[in-house]
């Protein structure tokens, strides 16, 4: 397959188009490096089957010859980003959703759409299955980049009904590994980060709130099955097994061999208390779940960033 990947800089992205190639596919890798990086994919560039090109997708999107596939994965996607980035965060979920599909409809292609489990909000259903329709505070300070996911899935659908497109919506879960930005924001960049340099460990509330995190090798293999179905609707990728904040601190520190202490601050703004993908739908559909373990994905994690 010829695949156009927007966002293939970033972390997800970048391991997305590694994978492709890897599996014989030519990849056209698009990224305007607002939060991207081109370390992420320089490895790639010296490859027959891969381009890349520099382009803000809000803007109109020319590939020549024929694409397969377009697969969306453009945006800011922590709380940090769209904090700095509000008013991008919602233009490329919406003007970059339209540019990016509208080049898919122009090329026959199948579209995917990398959404979010974000469009729960925070949920009152625990885990969450597709069905629930979430519980969001749109004008709240993580509403750019939750409503951005939203509307991207409601033209996604939109498109498949009107055009009768092929479209993939992967609700993608708490996701973690190499190539994450140390500065990134989310828990366990943070929390590797500050343990290996023995400053204290930042863990927001009483760190009871829970996260389901999926090692990146697993999602992306979910990532691309899904790509392989026939599912027009959204599905829900991520690990089911859920952990504490607290509890995600506490085994960064031991793993790291880290003596550095828990500091506890204020719980921001709309965090979600409860986040865990319910993936019946995933293992039905696609013969797909996680295969790798917390524990082991972590320590894979810490020596990424220990050794950069």
């Amino acid at each position: 397959m010829k695949i156009l990947i927007t966002g293939a800089a970033g972390f997800i992205g970048s391991h997305l188009s590694e994978t492709l190639l890897q599996r014989g596919h030519q990849v056209i890798g698009m990224d305007n490096l607002l939060t991207g990086r081109i370390e992420n994919i320089e490895h790639l560039f010296g490859k027959a089957d891969f381009a890349f090109v520099k382009h803000d997708v809000t803007n109109y999107i020319h590939v020549p010859g024929k694409l397969d596939a377009v697969l969306h994965f453009a945006s800011p996607a922590s709380p940090i980003d769209y904090a700095q980035y509000p008013i991008p965060t919602l233009k490329v979920g919406a003007l970059g959703t339209h540019k990016a599909i509208g080049l898919a409809k122009e090329k026959g292609a199948i579209f995917m759409l990398a959404s979010t489990s974000e469009v729960y909000g925070d949920p009152i259903i625990n885990p969450q299955p597709e069905s629930y329709w979430g519980n969001v505070n749109p004008i709240g300070p993580r509403g750019v980049y939750d409503e951005a996911k939203r509307f991207a899935e409601a033209l996604a659908m939109a498109y498949r009904r009107y055009h009768g497109m092929q479209v993939r919506i992967a609700r993608i879960f708490n996701t973690y590994g190499p190539r994450m930005r140390k500065k990134d924001g989310r828990a366990v960049p943070n929390f590797i980060t500050q343990a290996l340099k023995g400053r204290p460990i930042t863990v927001y509330g009483k760190g009871s709130q829970t996260r389901s995190l999926c090692y990146i090798s697993d999602l992306v293999e979910g990532i691309l099955r899904l790509l392989r179905s026939g599912l027009n609707a959204p599905v829900n990728i991520g690990n089911p097994q859920e952990i504490s904040i607290l509890e995600l601190a506490e085994t960064i520190r031991r793993l790291a061999r880290s003596k550095s202490r828990i500091a506890y601050k204020p719980l921001p703004a709309d965090d979600p208390r409860v986040r865990r993908p319910d993936i019946a739908l995933a293992r039905k559909a696609l013969q797909w779940k996680p295969k790798v373990s917390l524990e082991e994905g972590l320590r894979r994690t810490i020596e990424y960033f220990r050794s950069s």
